[in-house]
């Protein structure tokens, strides 16, 4: 069920977050198992969780690296934690994962019924430019998302307030009319604090970040999207 809270007025486009939200990042734990049997789901989610700590840790320090080379640094570090054996070959593998991602199964669909209703579609990540075009074409997603907008341009990342004025910058609206949705709960409180009308896509039902702040609204998929906008007329 979808908690929702006081909304001033109704948001005029959409910004996704890419990693969590629109494509599933644990998805790569097939491939781990299939290299290192047993340590699939381990080794998933420890590599999402140094994945963000190092692009936190870059970016309060000032020493940007590009999101590409920290998922890299990531894994290395991850097997070498668990003691997984990492080939050369094995690690392009994994890498490979990335621009390969599972979709969730709602966000064709729900992608489409936004594209129906007259509003624009975008993407603002964490992401490379690069890393974004391949998740994004794989997908078949392409045509339906516009703008992508990646930390890249600012050398910095998300929760940095550089990174969230590239939405209100690209499309030429104010912050407040603009629709942030994400998955990662640290994202939302982000976007929200930088004034952004926040979606939280609680999937996994975890407890909201204590930090005093909510989400516009919390939902448990992307189709709760749909909620913020009227249907289109015939």
């Amino acid at each position: 069920m979808i908690q929702t809270a006081p909304m001033p007025s109704a948001p005029r486009a959409v910004l996704f977050d890419v990693y969590g939200t629109l494509f599933d990042v644990y998805s790569v734990s097939h491939r781990l198992e299939d290299l290192f049997p047993g340590q699939g789901a381990q080794a998933s989610a420890l590599w999402r969780d140094k994945q963000i700590e190092y692009t936190r840790l870059c970016s309060m320090s000032g020493r940007y690296r590009p999101f590409g080379s920290l998922t890299l640094s990531a894994l290395r570090y991850t097997c070498a934690r668990l003691g997984l054996p990492l080939s050369a070959a094995a690690e392009q593998r994994l890498m490979d994962e990335y621009q390969h991602l599972q979709p969730f199964e709602e966000n064709l669909a729900v992608l489409r019924e936004l594209k129906a209703r007259g509003v624009r579609a975008g993407v603002l990540s964490n992401g490379d430019p690069a890393m974004l075009d391949a998740v994004i074409m794989h997908a078949g997603l392409q045509a339906l998302l516009d703008p992508v907008l990646s930390a890249h341009s600012v050398q910095r990342f998300k929760t940095d307030g550089a990174v969230y004025a590239l939405g209100p910058q690209a499309l030429q609206m104010p912050v407040r009319d603009i629709l942030f949705v994400s998955s990662n709960g640290w994202d939302a409180i982000g976007a929200t604090w930088y004034g952004y009308t926040t979606l939280w896509v609680n999937r996994p039902r975890v407890p909201l970040e204590a930090l005093d702040t909510e989400p516009t609204r919390t939902g448990s998929s992307l189709r709760d999207v749909l909620s913020f906008f009227s249907p289109a007329t015939p």
